[in-house]
């Protein structure tokens, strides 16, 4: 432990951002926290096996809510600052946060972020899924495949003693290599004790910038993919769901991650 405070000492000395030591898990938390991803994964495998066209939003919300509870779990979105339901169902040219309701109905074609996160036992697991629904058309799919490649070339960029700049700017790259942007204002977070925890996590800010990633940390590779414009507006009604500005379509994968001695280690997706 004392040679990691030197090193960190040394490059917080040479103008580095650097985690304060709270951020960093032990491994008594890793294994809790590990606990909690592994419901996770469970979860959105459950809501997997069974979505489909035809079925609601609030019908996943049901699968979410039955599947963790029965498993000893909470759903941390549950009243989560008020938000009204155990999981974000985003759909199409929602971003983000969309909120499951009995009248939204899975179509053919629809593309779908399904967000979920978990509390066991006091320790906190969050990752999300893109779902097709049925045959999705050219443009769609073309989306989900370079979101996907979007977060896997971020995680090949995440190493110990890198920066978080080197996972944003792996994104941001391949994003806009593809005629994507990548939306701003809205980003990954540390996670594991609370819901969200420091550091935020951009994916547009360049290769060498931002904080050291230094093992212990924790955190989740989230970036939002718009095929347009990476503006947005907020729903006035609700105060939670995340639009596009030109109503195209967005894509999200979130992995939750853990920095290692030798590498990354990917606790839930």
């Amino acid at each position: 432990m004392k040679n990691l405070d030197i090193k960190l000492w040394t490059l917080q000395a040479k103008g580095q951002i650097v985690p304060d030591k709270s951020l960093l898990k032990t491994p008594e938390q890793i294994e809790a926290i590990r606990k909690s991803a592994d419901l996770n994964t469970a979860v959105l495998d459950h809501v997997a096996a069974h979505i489909k066209a035809g079925m609601s939003t609030a019908d996943i919300d049901r699968l979410v809510y039955d599947y963790t509870v029965s498993h000893g779990g909470i759903p941390a979105p549950l009243n989560y600052e008020g938000f009204p339901k155990s999981v974000c169902t985003s759909i199409n040219n929602v971003i983000c946060h969309g909120i499951p309701d009995e009248q939204e109905i899975l179509m053919e074609g629809d593309i779908i972020n399904v967000d979920v996160s978990t509390i066991l036992n006091g320790y906190y697991s969050d990752a999300s899924r893109m779902f097709a629904i049925g045959q999705v058309d050219e443009r769609a799919e073309k989306l989900l495949r370079v979101t996907k490649e979007c977060v896997e070339l971020g995680l090949k960029a995440a190493k110990p003693w890198g920066h978080l700049g080197d996972i944003a700017y792996a994104i941001n790259s391949h994003a806009r290599k593809n005629g994507y942007s990548v939306v701003e204002e809205i980003g990954g977070h540390g996670i594991g004790l609370e819901f969200h925890e420091d550091p935020f996590v951009s994916y547009v800010t360049p290769k060498g910038s931002e904080m050291v990633l230094v093992p212990g940390m924790m955190f989740t590779i989230e970036p939002m993919i718009n095929e347009g414009s990476p503006d947005f507006f907020i729903d006035e009604d609700n105060g939670w769901t995340v639009y596009t500005i030109d109503d195209g379509l967005s894509a999200q994968i979130e992995y939750m991650v853990l920095i290692t001695e030798d590498g990354v280690e990917v606790l839930t997706k």
